[in-house]
């Protein structure tokens, strides 16, 4: 019991120290954090905690996957799918493809053709489900022949809503990483039923830019301008956001996710704002060689079916990087390089809900929050006092630093600070407390069986330990629980309670172990003081 190593001593003081350290941040303005962030090494953490959009106010939008949307590109995918199979089976077709509002259909009159096609076609389905999960579902794809050589290719209604449900993981990660980019703070981006997505932004109450970046598709695509006497089907007219229309081949010559990096800056001639982009390896030997063989001619930089650009073709551009200029504002350039460095949306967004919370219900959150925690530590600190005496303000002191821990854990990692998670603070001061409380009594019953006190206080330790565990684990993977299969504010609650688990093994045993230790050694008491 008395042998405390010295390393321990300090190992818990420093632990003490670089807490309060972690914690500091969150007392300063924003203004001096950034100051002081930008003086320290990048490797030492130096952040305000994150409060959620219950605590500040923000904005709250609720957005809605066009699942239309998804199914043309589907059929779209499907009919270029088709045209592949044909072109390298050599197969003539009679009147070429026709798009239906689930599929294509096209004939093939040769029988012999026919059959080198259909197989081919049939293994376009996909399995739709989950494998991992062990869920299956049924094929994406229904292939049927009728007359005179017709073959219709249909998309299943599994196939839809397991496209759908991509879509909308799809979705998940491109808003997440678009709004990341704006620099805004901790945004909770989660799934709602089958084709809807919340984005919940705390801090944030103009919403008019997030709605503007968050809606946009951002699919970007470099086609040739069409020359005169491009076949119809090969070609389609698209409005110049300059005024009037082009015509454009089909054919896309590289596209959009390709792109690696795309930052705003300004041309080094005219100082008009530009972006300048960089492709992939993959994407710069694609533009390469469609620039090289396509000198003197025009080519379209396509965003969202509008041509935004389209410059000629002067020279080889083999370097894998390039500009889009297009009368921008500095504006328009910073918000067209967050959407093509984050990506392209799978299928068009609706608005179906906008809100925006005030921060003075933030506010009265935090006060209320507060007051709670007040009143739970000062009865508790009371009740410790009153029952166990000088080893209640160890209880205490070791039940500060337990707080002190938390908060700086959420610092660190950068979670975010919602009132459910204040709850869980709370929730774990009474489970700090009862470890301590175990610990205490099973002192208590050891002396009274006639041990002497420095044997009480070792035995009572070591058993407790074992009740305190096990206590403490069944909590912590009811904790775990939550937060795996939880959302929202239910997972502020898991994070905050796990955080206090793990804090409480520490403080409540080793800290009021080491603090009792030295005690003992300095008044060497010949009665338990509780």
């Amino acid at each position: 019991m008395l042998r405390f190593a010295t390393w321990k001593v300090v190992g818990v003081i420093a632990s003490v120290i670089f807490a309060i350290f972690l914690v500091i941040p969150s007392f300063m303005s924003e203004a001096s954090v950034k100051s002081w962030r930008a003086s320290l090494p990048k490797i030492i953490p130096f952040s305000q905690i994150v409060l959620g959009l219950d605590l500040q106010g923000g904005a709250h939008l609720l957005l809605e996957v066009d699942a239309a949307d998804v199914t043309k590109t589907q059929v779209t995918n499907l009919r270029d799918d088709i045209r592949r199979i044909l072109r390298e089976e050599q197969v003539s077709i009679s009147g070429g493809i026709a798009l239906q509002p689930r599929g294509v259909q096209f004939r093939v009159p040769d029988a012999a053709q026919r059959a080198r096609v259909l197989p081919k076609t049939r293994n376009l389905a996909q399995s739709t489900g989950n494998a991992l999960a062990g869920v299956t579902g049924g094929p994406s794809l229904q292939v049927t022949e009728g007359d005179d050589g017709l073959i219709q290719v249909a998309i299943t209604e599994v196939g839809i809503n397991d496209r759908v449900r991509r879509a909308v993981d799809q979705t998940i990660e491109v808003l997440r990483r678009r709004v990341d980019a704006t620099g805004t703070r901790e945004p909770n981006i989660q799934r709602q039923g089958a084709d809807r997505v919340v984005v919940d932004v705390p801090g944030l109450q103009d919403t008019s830019q997030l709605k503007e970046i968050l809606g946009t598709t951002a699919k970007l695509e470099f086609r040739l301008v069409a020359e005169p006497g491009t076949p119809a089907g090969e070609r389609e007219t698209l409005p110049n956001v300059e005024g009037g229309t082009i015509d454009v081949e089909r054919r896309v010559m590289v596209q959009g996710e390709d792109l690696t990096d795309a930052q705003p800056g300004f041309d080094s001639r005219t100082s008009e704002p530009i972006v300048n982009f960089r492709f992939n390896i993959r994407g710069g030997q694609r533009f390469g060689e469609a620039t090289a063989a396509n000198v003197g001619r025009p080519f379209a930089i396509v965003l969202d079916n509008k041509v935004i650009s389209a410059p000629r073709i002067l020279s080889p551009i083999t370097g894998g990087a390039g500009q889009i200029s297009g009368r921008f504002t500095v504006e328009q350039t910073t918000n067209l390089s967050i959407l093509l460095r984050a990506g392209a949306l799978p299928a068009k967004l609706t608005v179906v809900e906008e809100r925006t919370v005030g921060p003075g219900l933030g506010q009265d959150s935090i006060d209320a929050g507060k007051l709670a925690a007040y009143v739970a530590g000062v009865l508790v600190f009371a009740y410790m006092l009153m029952n166990y005496g000088v080893f209640g303000l160890f209880a205490n002191l070791a039940l500060a630093v337990h707080i002190l821990f938390i908060f700086s854990a959420l610092a660190w990692l950068g979670a975010t600070l919602t009132l459910p998670g204040i709850a869980g603070v709370v929730f774990t001061i009474g489970l700090a407390v009862d470890s301590n409380v175990l610990i205490y009594e099973r002192i208590r019953e050891e002396f009274k069986g006639g041990r002497s006190i420095l044997s009480s206080l070792d035995a009572g330790f070591k058993r407790a330990f074992g009740t305190i565990i096990d206590a403490n684990v069944t909590t912590f993977v009811a904790a775990a629980i939550l937060y795996l299969f939880g959302s929202g504010p239910v997972r502020g609650f898991a994070v905050s309670l796990g955080l206090g688990i793990l804090t409480t093994v520490v403080t409540a045993v080793t800290m009021t172990r080491m603090m009792i230790a030295l005690w003992y050694r300095w008044k060497r008491p010949t009665k338990l003081p509780i």
